[in-house]
């Protein structure tokens, strides 16, 4: 005599994540990195034109091409903490990979950007 199987026999236990699959875009890095403010400027780091690139592979790390307004700047710990709170749980793992050419210029600066320098005093 065979048993046939109960519904509840049926049915799966565990779900998968879907976060473990999605593969974030670089617009959704970039809207992320938004939360990113330089402490000196207090402005985000993509109006302030400091992302050059941005790269996801496969298993959802980012590597960030970014840059700073200048090489001595002492606030790259702050910057990549930042980085790192930003990113939680859109990425695995996120690699900034400081570059310095082209130099920051403040062409770089996004409209929203020198819009929000102007309120804060800075003539653009």
């Amino acid at each position: 005599m065979s048993q046939n199987p109960r519904p509840s026999d049926l049915v799966q236990d565990t779900f998968p994540d879907p976060a473990a699959h999605a593969r974030p875009s670089e617009e959704d890095v970039l809207e992320a990195m938004k939360d990113v403010v330089d402490p000196e400027l207090m402005v985000n780091v993509v109006d302030l034109g400091l992302i050059y690139g941005v790269t996801i592979d496969d298993e959802a790390n980012a590597t960030i091409d970014m840059t700073l307004t200048s090489p001595t700047c002492p606030l790259t710990d702050r910057l990549e903490y930042d980085t790192q709170l930003a990113l939680e749980g859109l990425v695995n793992s996120v690699t900034i990979n400081w570059v310095w050419l082209p130099p920051w210029t403040l062409e770089l600066i996004s409209e929203d950007g020198r819009e929000q320098l102007r309120s804060i005093g800075y003539n653009l």
